[in-house]
């Protein structure tokens, strides 16, 4: 503390008096205005001995001086003061958990920065505090050292010396006073582990953090409530750690208590719903153990009825009673429905593209109307559905002064759905691709798609104009029309050796039933032309010269789609179901039936892992007529999208070579059977994970012949095609895929390994398609 002192021509003055003027002696850095704002003491003011010492306290605790004290000359009082040194450097070493960004961060905030003045209290606080973090992570050896040398005078350098030691790892966890389970059954419902496997290792978690504990303590009693251990406690939690402060001991004392099971229901307060549709909604019946999760589940389905019918500010609550028996808890379902709330304003952001008309469409909840949590959720999923945007986030907020009135606020993240640009690209299918296209499924934010451009690579050329507006009219119908010419050589894509050229156009409407699903109907008419190769297969030259080489033809194509899937692209959950009908009318050259079905069903595991099926089925054959099905229009099968591992459209009957030279391939088939396995999880390392989707797969299909085609005469002893549907020749891969959204493109590539591949198959190991717009 400072000394007071009052001196006067060497005598010690205790009487009151009156200051005549005040100065300041012993300043450097300080300012003397610091020093009299702090004093509170002015000229002309009467002080005795205990006032001083006050004022003296006073500018001691500024913190800006080692040493006050006071002296008098006459009526003049004197100030004199000893300043403390300011940091000039400030150096931390040994720290790797915490970054030095950080803990400068935090030393400044707490006064220790270069250009302050030390204090050394503070720096015995900091090193407390430091320690104390590290022992919440579970390091009991860390020190923190704290040194001070002198730089010049008034001036310090100050360092902070880290020794931020292991981990202390968990030696045994003991779990005292159960009875009903027993002690590997609870420690297993621990995070914490005391005996890590010798394989697994590495991914237990036997690192001790008071965080951790605290959590594993809760994840118990959630274990004996949702039982039925109603009235379960830990009574006390011992941490021990070992002299070398390397290894922890836990001891966790429990009170089971009895077991009860649930007697009556009965509700109470303003329901809103009829106590038997209430009590449909539960997920615990009278009779049954208690379950603490099945009693917020029944409270949460309760809030979300009440929410469909607008009561936004519902509260719910199951609070159980314990019965007078000792073995029953009755349960009263505590239900406050409040008034309902109405939808003030529905409002948009994030948006930098997509119109606002786009998203508004897309609304269940309609501004105005009382605020269905069902229906907002709807209008969420629908915007997700949508395509265009990576992520989609809702908020609902009570409007100031209006109790029942609440704003919606949908955040939205927009996601490439197309590209403008000319292209260059490669497909193991079909070779280097080239080209100037714009494809849009989002053209100019107005949720319209469009098709437009020309490509070429080493089996096709084509040229195509496409438009859809979904919504044509404002219920919803769409309308789409297309304009296309196409060559393609099917000889560079492991097809049968022949060439086509095509053009044609079509017209589409689609109309949508339900929520989830729509009908679509579409006509169009093309022109065809055959070209064959002395060394096209014999199948090929006989349909040829027996149908000609140019087919027109009328399609009418009809379709269901129901889409239940919670994202557009790469979606992680729900499900997808298509049937496709497909006729070529009759007077066309060409006439046939072709059906399709395709479904996808995913179900999250948690922690953005999924298990996916999927499966395509398609039949057709002619209509009405002995004709041969147009071979041009057979179904393919293997390669991305279809079977792995086995090169793109080679899976199917063998054709007939030609005498002239040629191999044998396939023209595919009037049937297909395809299915698919996969466990869809997370890249580690990745933040972005809705762009970026990676699995583990197993495939299953191929294609059939219900009767082989004819053949040339000549040909016919060496035709090796049997016909009919044969699940026995069905091919199986597995592997590892990825799929990739990229800002300049879709890249998606597989490792796979066929399991049953025949001798004349071609299979490909490693199977990719890369696009990319500049």
């Amino acid at each position: 503390m400072a000394a007071l002192v009052l001196a006067s021509a060497g005598n010690v003055q205790a009487q009151p008096f009156d200051v005549s003027d005040i100065r300041v002696e012993g300043l450097q850095r300080v300012s003397a205005a610091s020093v009299f704002n702090a004093f509170p003491v002015s000229a002309r003011d009467r002080v005795d001995e205990a006032e001083l010492a006050e004022a003296t306290r006073n500018l001691f605790a500024t913190g800006l001086f080692e040493d006050v004290t006071l002296a008098r000359e006459g009526d003049v009082l004197i100030i004199q003061v000893v300043e403390r040194p300011t940091i000039a450097r400030l150096n931390i070493t040994g720290n790797k958990q915490l970054s030095e960004d950080d803990l400068r961060e935090g030393l400044r905030e707490s006064g220790m920065a270069v250009g302050q003045v030390l204090q050394l209290s503070t720096l015995e606080e900091i090193q407390r505090e430091l320690e104390g973090l590290y022992q919440s992570q579970g390091r009991y050896s860390a020190s923190i050292e704290t040194e001070v040398e002198e730089v010049d005078e008034g001036r310090v350098q100050v360092n902070i010396n880290i020794n931020e030691g292991a981990v202390a790892t968990i030696r045994q966890i003991n779990i005292v006073g159960n009875e009903a389970f027993d002690d590997q059954t609870l420690r297993n419902v621990f995070e914490l582990e005391d005996q890590p496997g010798l394989l697994f290792g590495w991914f237990s978690s036997d690192e001790y953090s008071r965080a951790a504990l605290a959590g594993d303590i809760e994840r118990l009693r959630s274990y004996y409530l949702d039982r039925g251990y109603v009235n379960f406690e830990v009574t006390s939690t011992q941490v021990s750690i070992s002299p070398d402060k390397s290894d922890i001991f836990i001891t966790v004392n429990v009170d089971e208590g009895n077991q009860y099971r649930v007697g009556d229901i009965r509700f109470v307060g303003e329901m809103e719903i009829s106590e038997r549709e209430a009590r449909e909604l539960l997920e615990v019946q009278s009779g049954e153990i208690f379950s603490r999760r099945d009693v917020n589940a029944s409270a949460e389905a309760l809030r979300t009825r009440l929410g469909a019918d607008g009561f936004a500010f519902a509260e719910v609550e199951g609070i159980p009673e314990l019965a007078d028996d000792g073995k029953t808890v009755d349960l009263v379902m505590a239900v406050e429905a409040g008034r309902r709330a109405y939808v003030r304003r529905i409002e948009f952001s994030g948006n930098t593209t997509t119109q606002d008309e786009v998203l508004r469409r897309e609304m269940i909840q309609m501004e105005g109307a009382p605020a269905s949590t069902e229906s907002i959720t709807q209008s969420r999923q629908r915007l997700e559905r949508l395509g265009f945007f990576s992520q989609v986030e809702v908020e609902t907020r009570p409007v100031p002064g209006e109790p029942d009135m609440l704003d919606v606020a949908y955040n939205v993240e927009e996601q490439p759905s197309g590209s403008v640009s000319a292209s260059v690209g490669f497909s193991q299918s079909a070779g280097v691709i080239y080209g100037a296209a714009l494809a849009q499924n989002n053209f100019l934010g107005t949720g319209n798609q469009v098709n437009v451009g020309a490509q070429r690579s080493d089996t096709f050329t084509s040229v195509n104009f496409g438009f859809t507006d979904p919504y044509w009219t404002i219920d919803g119908i769409s309308r789409g029309y297309n304009l296309f010419y196409r060559e393609t050589d099917y000889a560079d894509s492991d097809i049968s050796t022949y060439s086509t050229d095509a053009y044609g156009a079509g017209v589409n409407f689609g109309y949508p039933i339900s929520e989830l699903s729509r009908l679509n109907f579409g006509a169009s008419v093309e022109d065809l032309s055959i070209k064959t190769y002395i060394d096209t297969a014999s199948e090929i030259r006989r349909y040829v010269e027996d149908q000609g080489s140019d087919a027109q033809s009328l399609k009418l194509t009809a379709s269901w789609t129901r889409n239940n899937l919670n994202r557009g692209i790469m979606p992680t959950a729900g499900s997808y179901q298509r049937l496709s009908l497909e006729t070529g009318v009759p007077g066309s050259d060409a006439e046939y039936v072709k059906l399709r079905a395709r479904a996808q069903k995913l179900y999250p595991l948690g922690d953005d892992w999924s298990l996916k099926f999927s499966g395509n089925l398609g039949y057709a054959d002619t209509l009405g007529s002995n004709d041969p099905y147009p071979f041009y229009e057979n179904f393919y099968s293997g390669g991305l999208g279809s079977v792995r591992g086995f090169t793109s459209n080679t899976l199917g009957q063998p054709t007939t070579p030609s005498r002239e030279g040629g191999r044998d391939r396939t023209m595919g088939g009037n049937v297909v059977v395809e299915g698919s396995a996969e466990v869809l999880f997370p890249m580690p390392f990745i933040e972005d994970r809705r762009s970026i989707q990676t699995s583990l797969f197993f495939d299953a299909g191929n294609t059939f012949l219900t009767s082989c085609y004819d053949v040339l005469e000549e040909d016919a002893a060496r035709q090796r095609c049997s016909s009919g549907v044969d699940m026995g020749d069905l091919r199986y891969s597995v592997g590892v895929g990825l799929s990739w959204l990229t800002p300049v493109g879709p890249l998606t590539f597989s490792v796979a390994q066929p399991l049953n591949d025949e001798s004349d198959d071609d299979t490909q190991f490693f199977q990719f398609s890369l696009g990319q717009s500049f």
